[in-house]
């Protein structure tokens, strides 16, 4: 199944609290239950202005999906080709 790096413009991402975050991911999770198992939230990085996600889904239409009934942008969906860390250079 294909994975996707989904960009949120988000301003001010870097400075939700931690509630602000719970409350995003418990609004993620929930309608992810209701899309059934096809798309999985694998983990999201918060940076200054944006949250970097990665999701496993078998279509960007079905990220896109998850995006408009959560209420939050998916400006940007690319699908992930290949995965490198340091181990690729032994």
């Amino acid at each position: 199944m294909p994975k996707y790096l989904i960009e949120r413009n988000i301003p001010g991402a870097g400075k939700l609290s931690s509630e602000q975050l719970k409350a995003i991911s418990q609004t993620s999770c929930g309608v992810l239950s209701n899309m059934g198992p096809r798309i999985q939230w694998v983990h999201s990085y918060v940076t200054g202005d944006k949250i970097y996600c990665i999701y496993i889904a078998p279509n960007e239409e079905m990220i896109r999906e998850h995006a408009k009934q959560g209420g939050f942008p998916a400006n940007v969906v690319t699908e992930i080709t290949t995965i490198i860390d340091p181990t690729t250079g032994e």
